[in-house]
Parts: C-alpha cells; sequence; structure tokens
C-alpha cells in the first residue's frame, strides 16, 4: 500500500489571514495602498497578504497591522497564531520528496481544496481525484507523461491518496461530484481496479451524507460540461469569492475573475439539471460494475 503524508493546516491559517486583514483594513477605511506606504513595503506585499498567496507570513507584520487597524487583542492573538503556523509548519505538498511532482498551479489549488467549504466538481474522463483508489490512481499516473519514473508514480500517487483525507476530516468540505457516464463505462486499470473503483464511489455515495455522486447520462444528450471538467470552490469565510480550478494538457491552474465564475457556475447548475438524481445515479454506479 502507498504511504499517505501527514495532512497540515498552514493552507487554512493563511486563508483565514487574508480575509481578516483585508476586512480589518477595510473597517479602518484604508486602501492596500496607503497601508504599503505607511510601512514602505511593495504594494505586492499587501496583495499577497490579502491573497494568501504568500507561504509564510511574519508574524511581526501581522501585529503591526493588528495595531495599526486598532484591533481587539482576542482577534490580534488568533491572528498571530496563525501567522506563527504559516512560519513553523509546511503543507505536507511542500515537502521537496513531493514538490517536484506537483506543478506550481496545483499546488495553488491543494492550498485552496484543503480550505474549502464545498467543492463542486465536474469531471468527464477520470474519477476525480478525491474519489479515486489507489489501484485506479496509479494505473491513471501510468498512463501520464511517457518520462515518468515509477518512483515519480509512486509519489503522485501517494498525493492523491493523502488529498482524500480532507474528505475524513472534521469540518470536511461538502463535495458535490458530477460524473459523466463515460467515467463509469471506461476501464481503468483492468476490470477488476475499475469494479474496486466504482464499488468505492457508490459505498462514499451511499454512506457520507457530505458526499453526493451524479451521472450525465448519455441520453441526456449535449450538455454544459462538455468543454471539459472544471472545480468551482466555495469557502466559509464571508468575503471570500468563490474560485475555479481547471485541469488539461497544457497545465492546471485557478482563475478568480467573477465572471469565469459565475460562467462555471450556471455551467454546474445546468449539468445538476442534466444528471440523474442521487439514487438513480447510485443505481447506474453499481450497474457499470457489475457488468465488469
Amino acid at each position: 500500500m502507498v504511504r499517505t503524508i501527514e495532512s497540515a493546516s498552514p493552507a487554512l491559517c493563511r486563508l483565514h489571514l487574508s480575509t481578516e486583514l483585508r476586512r480589518l483594513r477595510e473597517e479602518s477605511r484604508l486602501t492596500a495602498g496607503e497601508v504599503a506606504r505607511r510601512f514602505h513595503w511593495a504594494a505586492s506585499k499587501m496583495t499577497r497578504l490579502e491573497t494568501g498567496s504568500d507561504g509564510v507570513v511574519k508574524p511581526s507584520d501581522v501585529m503591526l497591522l493588528c495595531r495599526l487597524y486598532e484591533a481587539d487583542a482576542e482577534t490580534a492573538a488568533r491572528l498571530e497564531s496563525y501567522a506563527v503556523v504559516t512560519k513553523t509548519k509546511k503543507d505536507w505538498w511542500q515537502s521537496p520528496e513531493y514538490r517536484s511532482v506537483i506543478s506550481p498551479g496545483f499546488q495553488a489549488y491543494l492550498a485552496l481544496e484543503a480550505s474549502a467549504a464545498q467543492l463542486h466538481s465536474y469531471q468527464s474522463e477520470y474519477v476525480p481525484g478525491l474519489l479515486q483508489t489507489e489501484e485506479y490512481s496509479r494505473a491513471v499516473h501510468r498512463l501520464g507523461p511517457a518520462d515518468l519514473s515509477a518512483d515519480q508514480v509512486e509519489r503522485l500517487t501517494a498525493v492523491r491518496m493523502t488529498r482524500s483525507e480532507v474528505l475524513c476530516r472534521e469540518g470536511a468540505p461538502k463535495l458535490t461530484a458530477i460524473l459523466n457516464e463515460a467515467v463509469l463505462r471506461r476501464t481503468v486499470g483492468g476490470r477488476e481496479v475499475m469494479r474496486a473503483q466504482l464499488d468505492h464511489i457508490a459505498s462514499l455515495a451511499a454512506g457520507q451524507p457530505h458526499i453526493r455522486v451524479l451521472v450525465v447520462p448519455f441520453s441526456a444528450g449535449a450538455h454544459a460540461g462538455m468543454s471539459g471538467p472544471f472545480v468551482v470552490i466555495r469557502f466559509r469565510q464571508p468575503g471570500m469569492r468563490p474560485i475555479v480550478y481547471l485541469e488539461n494538457l497544457a497545465g492546471s491552474g485557478i482563475t478568480r475573475r467573477p465572471d469565469d465564475v459565475e460562467k462555471y457556475g450556471d455551467a454546474f447548475s445546468d449539468l445538476l439539471s442534466s444528471a440523474l438524481d442521487q439514487q438513480q445515479s447510485l443505481r447506474l454506479i453499481k450497474e457499470a460494475g457489475n457488468v465488469l
């Protein structure tokens, strides 16, 4: 069995920090530029602090901002503790062993996935990573770039298995995964691997109230997901806007543009209308496994 890596929370601390620091600044009626000039910082530093894009946040910077914004003692102490976590701990995907096999775009996604309240995922070809079994994941990575070594395949499989832990922790995000029927019908890794994978999806969908798996059947015809897979990520924190993650052969990345987020949010709503309901989807998943 592949070894998984310890999950950690610096990503969530960065997200809390960015949201709270922006809220405090806005309540103080200061612009980011005014704050940057006050401390002789580059404007880009304020952008990084308020978007959570800095891997490490200095506790001293946070305390300077809290004093400027006249934050109460409890808030200041909490934000300082978040900064300490970013300074003393690393997200598991930042370890040298795994960083080399994870693209920068996907690292950005992992930080968001670990902090999400809701994940709305559409997949047209593969089982979503969070729902994959170890053997299915290994088979998928073996089908990837021809220059991947056996060791890289194992490390990528370990990354995928560790990702799935986010669905098991307290406060796990609510996942709604919509699959094209082709995902169920295409055998990946052989019949036994695929049957076990479909059984795993069925078990999660039937037994975990925060996981919903729906299927868009072939009979639905043309639908809103035909342009490719995507994930809409939503957060608990007020003021944290949804983000969209996109992936293709050329690479992966996120978009925060409101127009893009609205477009993919609408597409997901349309896919919900095209998909079978939970029970019908579960029956189709089990049927696909039984014919293997």
